[in-house]
């Protein structure tokens, strides 16, 4: 079986999307407390808490494919207002592994704005060894009703030419939203609504599309509502997590911001099931 490690896991949205198409997580690397607590709770390989600066390589247990899913708020267009970011050094530690280990293959998945970052993005597509694909936009309306588009990297030792899109219809708000359910709306809510603050909210309706699903969402529920038809709300727990494509099974640690906040940074759980699909194509070849 295909092995994997998972870098800067969150919640597991990758690990699960990889488990999902057949490749045998073996080893997850989080730091966040809660985000850990989750990755333990739903899966049974090894979860390493730990900086990952600290870790040296060598010394760790290998795998056929290693992927990084650095924080994306370094590259993000929306957080860089005065366009003076110039990323962040995660992403030269998940290098780090990558150049010194030589997995077969090696996938990355952030925020389109990533690609702005010329040394990142050389460090991330000129490792000697590998052919490179880099995939922008890959969106995640092709698998779920959230419009969350992300740059997918795959780099591997022998070449891999055409990448196969899904078909088919994705999920439907319908499926994602409990009509009727009774949800915590704090008084700011309604505040945004009758117009208080500088932004309406985004409404999105049981025939539309939210917006990407976001981590600030565990400090402000109001910026992303939901007309369910009886009520404009905020999105449940549960209904924010299968916008993500995570399963109702699927268990989140701590509180309901932690939770919140652990879904809007985590992998669309579909796009990393693709996205194992694909290594398996490559795999088998």
């Amino acid at each position: 079986m295909i092995t994997a490690k998972s870098y800067f896991s969150g919640a597991g949205g990758m690990d699960l999307g990889m488990i999902e198409a057949g490749i045998e997580v073996i080893e997850s690397y989080e730091i966040d407390r809660a985000a850990c607590d989750t990755l333990r709770t739903n899966f049974g390989h090894t979860v390493n808490e730990s900086d990952i600066t600290q870790i040296t390589v060598l010394d760790q247990q290998d795998a056929d494919v290693y992927i990084g899913t650095f924080p994306c708020t370094k590259y993000s267009a929306i957080a860089d207002i005065h366009g003076t970011r110039t990323g962040d050094d995660l992403f030269l530690h998940f290098f780090r592994h990558v150049a010194l280990a030589q997995p077969e293959a090696y996938v990355i998945e952030n925020v389109p704005g990533m690609k702005k970052f010329q040394v990142v993005m050389e460090c991330m597509t000129k490792l000697p060894n590998y052919y490179v694909r880099v995939e922008c936009l890959v969106n995640a309306n092709m698998w779920l009703p959230q419009e969350r588009k992300r740059l997918i990297v795959i780099g591997t030792k022998k070449p891999f030419d055409t990448l196969r899109y899904p078909e088919g219809s994705p999920l439907s708000m319908r499926e994602v939203i409990d009509v009727g359910a009774e949800v915590y709306t704090p008084d700011y809510v309604q505040k945004r609504l009758d117009g208080s603050y500088r932004d309406k909210p985004i409404v999105t309706g049981l025939d539309g599309k939210a917006p990407t699903c976001v981590a600030h969402y565990a400090k402000d529920r109001s910026t992303r509502l939901v007309d369910d038809g009886k009520s404009v709300r905020p999105y449940s727990v549960r209904e924010y997590a299968r916008l993500q494509g995570f399963p109702d099974w699927f268990r989140f640690a701590g509180t309901d911001n932690d939770a919140y906040r652990q879904i809007g940074n985590a992998v669309a759980v579909p796009m990393g099931r693709w996205v194992g699909q694909e290594l398996q194509r490559y795999f088998t070849a």
